[in-house]
């Protein structure tokens, strides 16, 4: 096991405990301001997975480059991965496919593999999740016109977000195994 996958499984508890105080504070009707609560898990159980990639790609490139550590090129190398994962802000599929093909040669989308889920679909899954957590960063209330407003996440979305990233990165992990 990766250290990588073993800092996610740390970070998603994150998200899972923000359920949780979701959960306690539901009643009925809930309060107005628990629906924060799962914004704010939304935003977490994505970046566990943004997270768990940049510490993936830094831990599988470490070792990669271990013959050639303190020389130029893996000095090289090693910056470039430094900036490219700073600019690594929105992990949907084509950014974090394009990172693993160019720094270990493979297409880790084609290894989204799991119950339910193909390639394509984990794509499309992964990318309306970002999106979500994108709208749950930027637009903390959507404008009211005096009608009721939907919650950005309802609380089962965020429980299948919170499985599906753990999903995720468990088939991610078996596919780098497997192929670098």
């Amino acid at each position: 096991m990766s250290r990588a996958i073993q800092s996610f499984e740390y970070g998603i508890k994150d998200a899972e405990e923000l359920l949780a105080h979701f959960d306690a504070l539901n009643g009925n009707p809930p309060p107005a301001n628990a629906e924060v609560l799962k914004r704010a898990g939304l935003v977490m159980a994505l970046t566990a997975w943004e997270t768990y990639v940049e510490d993936r790609l830094v831990e599988s490139m470490e070792k990669k480059l271990g013959a050639v550590a303190g020389s130029y090129v893996g000095d090289f190398v090693s910056k470039k991965l430094s900036q490219d994962l700073k600019q690594f802000h929105n992990p949907n599929s084509e950014k974090t496919k394009r990172l693993f093909l160019e720094y270990l040669g493979v297409d880790v989308t084609a290894g989204w593999v799991w119950s339910n889920h193909d390639p394509e679909k984990a794509k499309t899954a992964l990318n309306t999740w970002i999106g979500k957590r994108g709208d749950a960063v930027h637009r903390s209330r959507p404008v009211n016109n005096g009608a009721p407003v939907a919650h950005l996440i309802k609380r089962d979305e965020l429980e299948k977000v919170i499985r599906f990233v753990k999903e995720l990165v468990k088939a991610t992990e078996t596919f780098v195994i497997k192929n670098t």
